[in-house]
């Protein structure tokens, strides 16, 4: 049977076949021996054949095993938190990758959104920032917020304001989301469940405060999962991660995944200018007249120094 997996909590899988049944599944045994460089084999998202098996699991779905996973369109990736020589995958087959990010409380770094769009665009998924918590921001923070929006922006990347607390926003983002398969990440403590309990209220996501001494949230999303949403589309929420470490990108590749460096480094003197240190390099000389943002170079610099596999433990 054909069915679509729409929670994964670490060693179970469940899965909705097209009929509408769930299961509670395990990967058959030798699913993993096939030479994939990741700590899970399927993902939230992911379409597979389930074979029923005899059993009940603990909450009462019936058991079955995954025996094979179908091609997918496309797929979002980072390095693995304790392997750095594999990857992660977030989630499979979406239609909109969405970064929710705050200014304070905590503070997203640009090195981190950056590092997630790259990842996006280096597997074709379309990319939207949802700078949340608009209602706690001074006139400061929010003048901050819209040149962050006005950035990305400018790069041709979707952005929304909202606040999960007040409202604001949550009309144009329920929108942007209608009938898309959309994928919800961020950094903890930027108020993901809070937003996913609006949008879907029957998720009933658990929220806690921010922690007091780092500002920093307290991962309450501990697995991912899919949430249908009234009037088409879906939701598929993953658990909140401090830091986003690309996986397998070559340095050559590095500038094709930031959209106005790739475009302005055909214009440079060497086909192979890594944007450093050449001389007649475009890419600098438009940094030199602020052609290009400072926090985007900063952060192509970041994951050209990426084959130091240390450095995705490092808070970006």
């Amino acid at each position: 049977m054909k069915g679509l997996i729409i929670r994964n909590t670490g060693s179970w899988y469940d899965v909705r076949t097209d009929d509408g049944q769930l299961y509670a599944c395990k990967v058959k045994g030798n699913f993993r021996l096939r030479g994939l460089r990741s700590t899970n084999p399927v993902a939230v998202g992911d379409y597979v054949e389930v074979r029923p098996d005899s059993g009940q699991q603990s909450e009462g779905l019936p058991y079955g095993l995954i025996t094979e996973i179908h091609d997918r369109r496309n797929y979002i990736v980072r390095r693995a938190s304790n392997l750095s020589k594999q990857s992660h995958i977030i989630a499979a087959n979406v239609d909109l990758a969405c970064l929710v990010c705050t200014v304070v409380h905590p503070d997203t770094s640009t090195t981190f959104i950056d590092r997630f769009i790259a990842s996006a665009e280096a597997y074709r998924v379309p990319v939207m920032l949802i700078v949340n918590k608009t209602d706690l921001y001074d006139e400061a923070e929010l003048h901050y917020a819209d040149m962050l929006m006005t950035l990305y922006r400018s790069l041709g990347y979707e952005c929304c304001a909202v606040s999960a607390t007040t409202g604001a926003g949550l009309g144009t983002l329920r929108s942007a989301l209608r009938d898309k398969v959309s994928l919800f990440s961020g950094n903890s403590g930027v108020g993901k469940s809070t937003l996913l309990n609006v949008l879907v209220p029957e998720a009933q996501a658990r929220v806690a405060e921010l922690s007091e001494a780092h500002d920093q949230g307290q991962h309450t999303t501990t697995f991912s999962a899919l949430y249908d949403l009234t009037g088409g589309g879906a939701i598929i929420d993953t658990p909140g991660i401090r830091g986003f470490g690309t996986f397998d990108f070559e340095r050559e590749e590095v500038s094709h995944y930031f959209r106005e460096i790739f475009q302005t480094g055909r214009e440079c003197r060497y086909g192979n200018c890594t944007h450093t240190h050449e001389p007649g390099c475009a890419v600098r000389i438009a940094l030199d007249n602020h052609l290009i943002a400072e926090s985007r170079y900063a952060s192509y610099l970041s994951m050209l120094n990426d084959k130091d596999e240390s450095k995705y433990r490092e808070k970006f």
